[in-house]
């Protein structure tokens, strides 16, 4: 079972992981060992999410989710598929708890009277000394 937050586990049934070749340096050992672990997680076909999870994890999480509705996670930093495996597994825990977290509510404030006459005072400055830069004309009162 993978701990997602306090009220949600994933089973590991629910997961496939596929191997493939790593990138990167290594030498001869990257070119023949498939060390690269990709979890997949179906979201829709998920029996222990709700309707609402799935939305917001296909929400959030959509530019790791294909067309077929299959959640990607890859890891290849290891040299071992057992790490790698372990890594995959703490990185969509991570995500799929960041994606469920409910986005905080903005407190409505209101600009203070000070500042509000402040802006007023200084666009009346800035107007004046704009004015008299201004060449003035004969006949012109001001």
């Amino acid at each position: 079972m993978i701990e997602i937050n306090d009220t949600l586990g994933i089973p590991e049934s629910e997961l496939t992981f596929t191997a493939s070749g790593a990138g990167g340096p290594g030498g001869q050992h990257v070119n023949k060992t498939s060390t690269r672990i990709t979890l997949w997680f179906d979201i829709q076909n998920s029996p222990s999410l709700t309707a609402e999870q799935k939305a917001r994890i296909a929400e959030n999480l959509h530019t790791r989710i294909n067309k077929n509705g299959m959640l990607r996670v890859s890891a290849q930093r290891h040299r071992s598929q057992a790490a790698n495996r372990q890594q995959t597994v703490e990185k969509f825990a991570e995500l799929i708890a960041e994606a469920l977290e409910e986005p905080t509510k903005r407190k409505k404030t209101r600009v203070p009277r000070r500042a509000k006459k402040r802006r007023l005072e200084e666009k009346k400055h800035r107007s004046r000394k704009k004015r008299f830069r201004s060449r003035i004309e004969p006949g012109e009162n001001e």
